[in-house]
């Protein structure tokens, strides 16, 4: 059966679970760049999917998923130095980076099933 709205897709799904996770854990952080930052990076993960689902073509959807697997890479590397800085602890950090990692490998696998062929350097 095919999917009929974005709202049923699995990566979506989890992206704005992982939004929630990421704004609740820096809701305090006085760096507000970088509190700025990593919210736009992981809310733009669910919104990239949700506004690809809906274009005309599959080719137009799996370039929005890419963009949406850029962004939760754009995340991790935040993660990464949020532990660095001190703003989350290491344990926290993995958990969460390992959230962004189950992201990308269901949206890759969206990808997949989408059955187009698109390269990332085409110029569409």
């Amino acid at each position: 059966m095919a999917i009929q709205k974005f709202e049923d897709i699995k990566g979506w799904q989890k992206a704005q679970d992982f939004a929630v996770q990421i704004y609740s854990e820096f809701k305090d952080l006085r760096d507000f760049g970088f509190r700025d930052q990593i919210s736009r990076a992981v809310v733009s993960i669910s919104n990239n999917i949700a506004e690809g689902f809906d274009r005309r073509t599959d080719a137009d959807f799996a370039r929005f998923v890419y963009i949406a697997i850029g962004s939760c890479s754009e995340v991790k590397s935040m993660l990464y130095l949020a532990y660095r800085l001190n703003f989350v602890e290491r344990d926290k950090a993995t958990c969460l980076i390992e959230q962004a990692n189950e992201i990308s490998k269901i949206l890759r696998g969206l990808i997949k099933s989408l059955h187009v062929n698109y390269s990332k350097n085409t110029n569409n």
